[in-house]
């Protein structure tokens, strides 16, 4: 009796610590589950530090997985990787805004089935080539921006500019056709300051502000902005010349000023 007691006992304790385990073990595991699922979500949010392949230029990837890509409008601005030429655009793109990227040449190809642009923007960049008719197609073209660039002479432009900016590059009169802006009849802004042109070059009657400050310019005519040939010319839409910065004395010149609403900005003496 007394040993069947002693087994009853023993049996029960061996229950109990079998039930402490078991329940230890389910709780432990629990524990370290907990951990797993909470370390799995923090390297879900870490950034991943492993090596990745080298992405080369950025003329290897879609244009817009590196630029901006709103309804009509593109923005590659400061593009990593290096943007080296211009991207290719989606269909009915009415403006492109790539400034501050590496683009080095413009070619006849970049734009000819984008007709419906209105506004390029590639200030800040490192053309200094653009072949010939490489905006020939754009028959909508408003507002163009080649400023802070590295361009010798200008290509032929739009007919309906209203606004070019070529501020900031290396064009010499030479580099600037005498008819280069002859046929732009509704161009109102003309930017070519700090650039090296030694005159000013044929401005049309509809520009109402042109800048020419911080180039070369040592004379000008009594036909660089009136008719030295009709003293009753009077030319009402050009609001604003500057020419400071350059070596010419614009007081030698008192007939050359007389069809302006206000003298240009520049030395007198």
């Amino acid at each position: 009796m007394r040993a069947l007691l002693l087994s009853c006992v023993l049996l029960a304790g061996l229950l109990v610590a079998s039930g402490l385990r078991s329940d230890g073990y389910f709780r432990n595991q629990r524990y370290l589950d907990t951990r797993r699922a909470k370390r799995a979500l923090s390297q879900a949010d870490e950034p991943d530090d492993s090596p990745i392949p080298d992405a080369g230029d950025a003329s290897d990837l879609p244009t817009c997985l590196l630029c901006v890509c709103l309804t009509g409008s593109v923005y590659c601005e400061e593009v990593s990787p290096e943007m080296k030429a211009v991207p290719t655009l989606p269909k009915e793109t009415a403006y492109l805004y790539a400034r501050y990227n590496r683009i080095k040449k413009i070619t006849s190809k970049d734009f000819a089935d984008i007709v419906t642009l209105r506004r390029i923007d590639l200030t800040g960049n490192l053309i200094s080539e653009i072949e010939d008719g490489a905006f020939s197609k754009l028959s909508m073209l408003e507002e163009l921006s080649l400023a802070e660039n590295q361009l010798v002479k200008l290509p032929m432009l739009p007919s309906k500019l209203t606004v070019f900016n070529a501020n900031s590059n290396l064009l010499r009169t030479k580099g600037v056709k005498a008819n280069a802006f002859k046929k732009l009849t509704k161009l109102a802004n003309l930017f070519l300051a700090d650039n090296r042109l030694e005159a000013v070059p044929q401005i049309p009657e509809s520009v109402r502000i042109v800048h020419l400050q911080n180039n070369n310019i040592t004379e000008i005519s009594t036909d660089t902005f009136c008719k030295g040939n009709n003293t009753y010319y009077l030319r009402p839409n050009l609001n604003e010349v500057r020419m400071d910065g350059n070596p010419v004395i614009l007081a030698k010149y008192p007939n050359s000023f007389t069809c302006l609403k206000s003298l240009p900005i520049g030395r007198y003496h």
